[in-house]
């Protein structure tokens, strides 16, 4: 297997972060997104919608989404299951991880690209360029500000984001909460659940990658 990794981005880090919690080593390339380089002929080669994550597989598949990527690796190392055991399991945490993916990961995306001069042009990711549009990133931070109440009332009546036990919705709440510090939003003080909750994850040697 190869997988294609940026150091900086978030969705890469939710990859990176499965692979570690699944005990794996695998092949990995570095393609810096600050110097353009999912761009290049050479990586649209690989992945012609030019994002990252991408594992290409022994079999030689090519998979250039998160849960595409958590999926195979999940069907192919069973052991330990971060996607659930039972089938209601497995329905929470796709729920779950689809919830925080568009309730969490978008509007912060949606904030930093519209604002930030590194991605002037450049306000979506992939082949084709966009102008930012700075409104899109002031109704973003009030989506992030619900996002966290949402994110609150799960986690005081549950021990991790899909249930009872750490799991792939963990993996990408975790990264997307800490991602939002580069538009300037955490945790709110009061929310203890969540606190407590993101200190439990940062404890875990994947979060540390």
């Amino acid at each position: 297997m190869l997988f294609y990794d940026c150091s900086t981005a978030p969705n890469p880090r939710r990859a990176r972060m499965f692979i570690a919690e699944k005990g794996l080593e695998i092949e990995t390339r570095d393609i810096s997104i600050a110097k353009g380089e999912q761009l290049s002929e050479e990586f649209r080669a690989v992945n012609p919608n030019a994002t990252i994550p991408v594992l290409v597989t022994d079999e030689g598949t090519t998979l250039a989404e998160n849960l595409g990527i958590a999926a195979y690796l999940e069907a192919r190392f069973p052991e330990p299951p971060l996607m659930g055991r039972t089938p209601d399991e497995k329905g929470a945490v796709l729920m779950w991880n689809s919830i925080v993916e568009q309730q969490g990961g978008a509007p912060i995306a949606e904030a930093l690209r519209n604002t930030h001069p590194a991605f002037e042009g450049r306000a979506i990711p992939g082949p084709v360029n966009h102008a930012q549009i700075p409104e899109l990133a002031q109704r973003a931070t009030v989506r992030v500000a619900r996002f966290f109440d949402v994110l609150e009332a799960r986690l005081a009546e549950s021990d991790f984001v899909a249930g009872e036990v750490f799991t792939l919705a963990d993996i990408s709440t975790f990264v997307f909460v800490d991602f939002a510090r580069v538009i300037k939003m955490k945790i709110p003080q009061e929310n203890a659940a969540t606190l407590a909750w993101f200190d439990k994850i940062a404890s875990r040697p994947s979060a540390q990658l």
